[in-house]
């Protein structure tokens, strides 16, 4: 039997538990594999954690300037070699469909780059991401490795409800991230695409807590309701409206920005709801959309929405983000400006979508210092290259 299709048929039929127990016994006798250690990237995204039975016995890794990190970064094989002979250790990133999970690494004989069994282990890696998205329906095994604390419940119920935390496909790469990672409460965000569009999501819910997170969660999944019915963007946000003002009667309400795409075109429906923020890099230069800004989800009763329309060209990159990151101020009362963000965006620019969220939250942790933050905060990163004419 081939090697790799036995590896593969090993990781398919592993209970979701054993899946590392499987592949590690499989790359060992067939790739003469050692020391096989699968590493979680945390919630904040900072520590690749191993993953191994409670009380964790190994420690984590950073993902900035370790080896294993610049796999994740930029999801491509790395190798560590002293001398180019003999046995090396390789990291392998582990991704579903862009959705950065964590690393795979082991210790080989030899690593020829392009050969046979480099791709093979590249799209075990690949294969192992796979099982592990439907391994975490039964097993909290995965789950527990991605926390390096403890979340709160409304962090708990917020990271349960998102897509994930990038996605790739040939017309766009997304990349999002929330903080504080083990306390967030309100901010959402949330995709779906099809054979003809994509539909993007970015929601503020009201208040603290488990109030804040269960207003989000309301919304959310009445918007995929509305979505999913095949229902236009206007109706999505009117229902969801209705939704939240038939549970709250205005006591509590929730801003939304909604934007489908049209995949082949670039034509993008807009319906603005409330208080995120959508700002454009194009062609080296930063500037906020302003958008015609709409009642909040909830507020009244019967609130009519309408779209409006914008031309999202290949090349363009699209950042949304919440008035968390608006709000933060330093020691001294200063005010993270509109300024400062621009300035954020434009240097991380060459950056993939993926690493940008991260990069600008971190910014802004700089600018607050070490007080702690009143308010969660979200950023997206939209790349869009469109499909291909023809």
């Amino acid at each position: 039997m081939d090697r790799f299709i036995a590896v593969e048929r090993a990781l398919r039929t592993a209970t979701p538990d054993g899946l590392l127990r499987s592949l590690e016994e499989g790359l060992i006798t067939q790739y003469g594999a050692a020391d096989v250690t699968l590493l979680m990237a945390d919630y904040a995204t900072t520590i690749l954690q191993p993953v191994t039975a409670l009380p964790y016995t190994k420690e984590p890794v950073p993902v900035h300037g370790s080896a294993p990190g610049r796999a994740f970064n930029w999801q491509s094989p790395h190798v560590e070699s002293a001398d180019g002979n003999g046995p090396v250790t390789v990291h392998l990133p582990v991704s579903v469909r862009g959705d950065r999970i964590g690393v795979l690494s082991l210790r080989l004989p030899d690593w020829r780059e392009g050969s046979g069994t480099a791709q093979e282990l590249t799209q075990i890696a690949e294969v192992l991401g796979h099982e592990i998205i439907v391994g975490e329906r039964d097993t909290d095994l995965y789950l527990q490795a991605r926390r390096a604390d403890r979340l709160t419940l409304a962090a708990e119920m917020q990271w349960q409800l998102l897509p994930g935390r990038s996605c790739t496909r040939p017309e766009y790469d997304i990349g999002a991230q929330l903080e504080p990672a083990y306390a967030i409460y309100g901010d959402n965000f949330d995709w779906s695409t099809s054979t003809h569009d994509l539909t993007l999501t970015v929601t503020n819910g009201m208040g603290e807590g488990i109030d804040a997170a269960l207003l989000t969660n309301l919304a959310v999944n009445a918007l995929r309701n509305a979505r999913r019915a095949g229902l236009s963007l206007a109706d999505q946000a009117y229902l969801a409206d209705q939704a939240l003002y038939g549970q709250h009667r205005g006591t509590q309400h929730l801003a939304a920005l909604l934007l489908r795409f049209d995949l082949a075109t670039g034509a993008t429906e807009i319906v603005d709801a409330g208080s995120p923020k959508m700002w454009l890099v194009r062609r080296g230069k930063v500037k906020q959309i302003e958008l015609n800004a709409q009642l909040p989800l909830g507020m009244f009763e019967d609130t009519v929405y309408t779209t409006e329309h914008f031309r999202t060209e290949p090349g363009d990159r699209l950042v949304f983000v919440s008035d968390g990151v608006y709000d933060v101020t330093s020691p001294s009362g200063e005010r993270y400006s509109e300024r400062a963000l621009a300035r954020a965006l434009t240097s991380t620019r060459l950056l993939p979508a993926s690493q940008v969220p991260r990069a600008v939250l971190q910014e802004l942790a700089g600018h607050r210092g070490v007080i702690d933050a009143d308010d969660d905060a979200m950023v997206v990163c939209l790349d869009w290259r469109g499909r291909p004419s023809g």
